[in-house]
């Protein structure tokens, strides 16, 4: 259970620490090469073109893995100290006001996409 508590945490911590990019990317003293490598990451992770297409089982999924961390470090390098400094402050406070979710809501969720997903196998087979 602990390692459990462990991978919240660090997704929790991981959570902020992109909301303090995107924070980073909108301010003015944010210089225009770290913006660039903001937007290069999220271009690349949001675009389906891929240097490995995700279609490829496991193997489609590494070039992400690697190259949206290594971007993401970069571009954290290239902000100035005070201003990730304070993008992490407001992160954190944005992060405390968002609403979590139960896990009753979860399991709604999830029910509602295995239904479609099961409902379009249906279709599709029939």
């Amino acid at each position: 259970m602990a390692a459990f508590a462990d991978l919240r945490n660090r997704a929790r911590e991981l959570k902020v620490e992109l909301i303090a990019l995107a924070l980073a990317a909108r301010h003015p003293h944010t210089p225009w090469y770290a913006r660039l490598i903001v937007a290069g990451c999220v271009a690349y992770a949001l675009t389906p073109v891929d240097l490995i297409p995700d279609a490829i089982p496991v193997v489609g999924f590494i070039d992400d893995l690697i190259f949206i961390p290594l971007a993401v470090a970069l571009a954290v390098r290239f902000i100035p100290a005070a201003v990730m400094a304070d993008c992490r402050q407001r992160s954190r406070a944005i992060e405390a006001r968002a609403p979590r979710f139960s896990w009753w809501m979860w399991i709604v969720i999830s029910a509602a996409w295995l239904t479609a997903i099961v409902l379009i196998a249906l279709w599709t087979v029939a």
